[in-house]
């Protein structure tokens, strides 16, 4: 039996760049940047004091969620949900008017409520233990992003968690994929959300020196849904979401495998799902993290996938250069965007980047956007413990 095609009808996200896909797309392709001095509390005793923070963020807004219910969130799930109430609007889907057992969630998390635990931490030992929220493990659960977005709608079906470090999204949304293709469901919420910009979390980074000294913040959902129903319903349809690979390093719980075997195995594996040759793929939004070995690791595994097409044809960017690294979401906000780079015929630039490093020698589209119509683009997201996803996004031809 062929599997179902799949196709991306609703985008929302939350993030340094914007509250709204509109006003990041916007901010994305002016090159702006996302970057600035943190102002949620002190950073001045850390070596780094800047980070791609949601700013003028009071929870999800009032007319879409009551204030006791955004009180019940931590700030990861908050942005989740917000995300995946625009995704839907932005779908045009009715949800209410669906069959609720066949419409499921899956969203994603690194970390999940780190501002939460922190705060509970601190309220305990200070006041003692009796002081401590009882809705610290609601609140601080990974899979309170997840749950609470089927709260909204009461969503019955498929519903879980994917926590694969950076990339839990791009895991999230695959699973979606095969979910929707097994005929589990037709309708799927998915993609990631983090909120880890707090003193322990940025301290955190920071020991491990894996921050700029000269950092992590978002939520990107997607709606994902079975392409007959989509085209019966008239839905305006982003992009096909075609391919799905996922590997393992198998090396170091943080370092990438300088070979990029792991990496260009899920690279191959979205590919031959997708049943499509390297060469038809045009453009990767790359996981592109700024580090030493992570970008160098990443040039090494798209060579080997796309043998002499990686210098010849492909075209690559990395947008966390506009918004950070936004951890266990960045898989979800960099879908949204390869299907926007497919959708409107613009790739995103590569900001500040003026002297790459040896071996990276890609075209990486730098400090000014691309105007190309495309037919593929891969979304590469690369975690701690040697996680890789890759998702491969195709123009939709009805």
């Amino acid at each position: 039996m062929p599997k179902r095609r799949v196709v991306l009808t609703g985008l929302g996200t939350v993030n340094p760049l914007g509250h709204s896909v509109k006003e990041f797309w916007t901010a994305l392709l002016a090159c702006r940047s996302g970057i600035r001095r943190i102002a949620r509390f002190d950073a001045s005793p850390f070596t780094s004091q800047i980070g791609g923070e949601c700013r003028n963020w009071e929870g999800v807004p009032a007319d879409l969620l009551d204030a006791r219910e955004n009180k019940r969130m931590d700030r990861f799930a908050q942005f989740a949900v917000a995300s995946a109430i625009e995704a839907v609007r932005d779908s045009g889907l009715d949800l209410q008017a669906e069959d609720r057992d066949r419409v499921g969630v899956i969203v994603g998390t690194g970390i999940g409520g780190l501002e939460t635990l922190e705060t509970q931490h601190k309220r305990m030992l200070a006041d003692g233990p009796s002081r401590t929220s009882p809705f610290t493990v609601p609140k601080l659960m990974s899979n309170a992003a997840s749950g609470n977005i089927s709260i909204v709608w009461q969503l019955r079906g498929p519903n879980f968690t994917v926590a694969t470090a950076c990339a839990s999204a791009a895991n999230s949304i695959g699973e979606a994929l095969k979910v929707i293709q097994r005929g589990e469901a037709d309708v799927m919420i998915t993609g990631g959300s983090e909120a880890a910009l707090t003193p322990i979390g940025l301290a955190s980074f920071c020991a491990l020196k894996a921050l700029s000294r000269r950092n992590d913040e978002g939520a990107g959902v997607v709606v994902l849904e079975a392409m007959e129903r989509a085209r019966k319903r008239g839905a305006r349809v982003y992009a096909e979401l075609v391919g799905y690979g996922a590997s393992g390093d198998g090396y170091h719980i943080s370092a990438p495998e300088p070979g990029g075997h792991g990496a260009c195995l899920a690279i191959r594996h979205a590919l031959a799902d997708a049943g499509t040759a390297p060469e038809n793929v045009e453009y990767v939004n790359a996981h592109g993290t700024s580090t030493v070995l992570g970008d160098l690791s990443e040039a090494v595994a798209m060579k080997k996938a796309f043998g002499d097409h990686a210098r010849r044809g492909l075209m690559v960017s990395s947008t966390k250069s506009a918004t950070g690294h936004m951890l266990g979401a960045t898989g979800g906000v960099e879908a949204i965007v390869s299907a926007l780079a497919i959708h409107e015929g613009v790739l995103p630039a590569t900001l500040n980047l003026d002297e790459p490093d040896e071996g990276c020698d890609l075209d990486f589209i730098p400090h000014t956007p691309r105007e190309k119509r495309i037919e593929f683009a891969l979304s590469n997201s690369f975690g701690f413990g040697g996680h890789n996803a890759c998702l491969l996004l195709k123009r939709f031809e009805g």
